[in-house]
């Protein structure tokens, strides 16, 4: 069976109401050996390391992408506008063995999709690597006051002052079960542990208390940069190839069938590679595809290819409360 194969395998299980029998005794080791690692800093056996600003960590519980890639650029972008100079550590999918910094023109075969995407969003300094504390010292030693962790909260030897988890407003936690059996890195109870929970999307009350954060459109661009940017009701009625590699390809799809597209889906595994062979559909059909995938292909995408880049949105009070946990960061920025 092939990775991708295997990968759909295990996530078609982990959204049924029920976990698989036999996988049981593989997720009850995997908890015991979480929560061994969780108290072994606990009690001081693994050290947490300080990089001496305040760190906010955007993570999940879950495997697979769940949208914090948007709320990511959000908190950048509502720091930036309180004055406060901003960076961003991540691992990089697949992990970059070389701590290094990401720029709008590095590989995201060598970067990962996601802090390219995140570099060439968000105007702030994007560091990647295995060793998250040696990023994020990095970043502190370019004079970043904030350091916002993508996708760190299970990597406790970063010191860490926030945490917000993001869930899947869909697909919420799954069969509740940890892998290999379902879908999550850690035991539900983490999310009563953390400052904030933030559901993607509708999440009919699965998470109460969670803020709601709704991932709007911001019109639809070249996926080569050679265009102008259009409106995506521009496209209500076109057939369109919809390509997508992220966590739930679905919602992306459902996003163009609200705006009235005929829709025929691509999905791809998440953070999958993109080649031309991917983009070489055998009609006049326009291709339109998530940010995330638009960073992998941008050099040999055809004038067919566009790409729907998305921003987070919170109702007034939802905002409110996100913006009392970022003031109550900064006042934890070092004087002087």
């Amino acid at each position: 069976m092939k990775k991708d194969q295997l990968e759909r395998w295990f996530v078609e299980r982990w959204y049924r109401p029920q976990p698989v029998i036999w996988l049981r005794p593989l997720e009850a080791l995997f908890r015991l050996v979480t929560a061994m690692r969780r108290l072994a800093y606990r009690l001081g056996l693994l050290k947490s390391e300080s990089v001496g600003v305040p760190v906010l960590v955007v993570g999940n519980i879950t495997v697979g992408g769940t949208g914090k890639t948007p709320l990511v650029l959000h908190l950048s972008e509502c720091l930036q506008h309180r004055g406060i100079r901003v960076g961003i550590v991540s691992r990089g999918y697949g992990g970059s063995e070389t701590v290094q910094q990401v720029t709008a023109e590095s590989s995201a075969a060598e970067v990962g999709d996601e802090p390219l995407l995140l570099a060439r969003r968000s105007g702030v300094s994007v560091w990647v690597g295995k060793d998250r504390v040696a990023a994020a010292r990095e970043l502190a030693a370019q004079g970043v006051q904030i350091i916002i962790s993508d996708d760190g909260l299970q990597h406790y030897r970063l010191s860490r002052d926030a945490e917000i988890v993001v869930v899947d407003g869909q697909r919420g936690l799954g069969n509740g079960a940890c892998i290999p059996a379902g879908p999550l890195r850690e035991s539900s109870a983490r999310l009563r542990e953390v400052d904030m929970v933030v559901a993607n999307g509708d999440h009919e009350g699965r998470h109460p208390g969670a803020l709601v954060m709704e991932l709007r459109p911001d019109g639809v661009l070249p996926v080569n940069g050679q265009g102008q940017k259009r409106s995506l009701d521009s496209f209500a009625g076109q057939m369109v190839h919809g390509l997508a590699g992220i966590g739930n390809p679905e919602r992306f799809f459902d996003l163009l069938r609200r705006h009235k597209i005929k829709v025929l889906p691509r999905p791809l595994p998440d953070h999958s590679r993109i080649l031309p062979s991917d983009l070489g559909f055998n009609d006049e059909n326009d291709i339109l595809m998530t940010e995330k995938d638009a960073v992998k292909c941008r050099k040999f995408a055809g004038s067919n290819a566009w790409y729907v880049p998305v921003t987070a949105q919170f109702d007034t009070s939802d905002q409110a409360r996100l913006s009392r946990l970022l003031d109550e960061l900064i006042t934890r920025i070092p004087r002087g």
